[in-house]
């Protein structure tokens, strides 16, 4: 196995064994649609694959009952927080949207071979008909203002939106308050030190 496991991450051989096969499909489909940059082939694990993998630190996934990875694409965080919650006694709905057909195979191809319990969903997320989710997750997807607006329509009223967000968070942050109103808690990204994951709730128009 060709990756390093960070201090901060607890994880079992199994979950290890599925990661490493994620990584391996990443590898072996970006060739055909491109998921992820030549950079970030050679830089995988850190880059994309334990990036994915903190956002779990700030969700608690026994009161999840249904959670909307939007844009999953090459499955980040998507299939990472799906192959974590197969250890885990999770029993609530999980699922991935994704407007390409292309990279909704993938997705599903990854699901299959690793053996997911997740739905792909290979829509545009505002034609996907999900309504009252607990929470929507989203990676380097659009804009936070672009995100709250595509959020919002899938979310319960107490529902939260978690963005992993980079380097100019906080000025997203600024332009999304000239539209939305909303509660939101940064953290300080483990892989980044720029970057941030906001967790954001009582979302609505300002």
């Amino acid at each position: 196995m060709d990756q390093q496991t960070p201090d901060w991450v607890n994880v079992s051989r199994e979950t290890l064994d599925d990661l490493q096969a994620f990584h391996d499909l990443v590898l072996k489909w970006t060739p055909r649609i491109n998921l992820v940059s030549a950079k970030a082939q050679k830089d995988l694990w850190s880059r994309h694959i334990w990036d994915s993998w903190q956002i779990l630190e700030h969700i608690q996934v026994d009161r999840v009952k249904h959670w909307v990875d939007i844009g999953s694409g090459g499955g980040f965080p998507g299939i990472v927080c799906a192959i974590a919650l197969k250890s885990t006694n999770f029993t609530g709905d999980f699922s991935l949207i994704e407007s390409d057909a292309r990279k909704s195979q993938f997705l599903r191809t990854c699901s299959r071979e690793i053996g997911l319990n997740v739905e792909v969903i290979n829509k545009r997320i505002e034609v996907a008909d999900i309504i009252g989710c607990d929470l929507v997750t989203a990676r380097a997807l659009a804009p936070l203002t672009q995100l709250l607006e595509m959020s919002d329509p899938l979310l319960d009223d107490s529902g939260a939106l978690i963005a992993m967000k980079g380097a100019n968070y906080q000025i997203e942050i600024e332009d999304a308050r000239q539209k939305w109103r909303f509660d939101c808690v940064s953290h300080a990204s483990k892989t980044d030190p720029d970057a941030a994951i906001l967790k954001i709730g009582s979302i609505s128009y300002a």
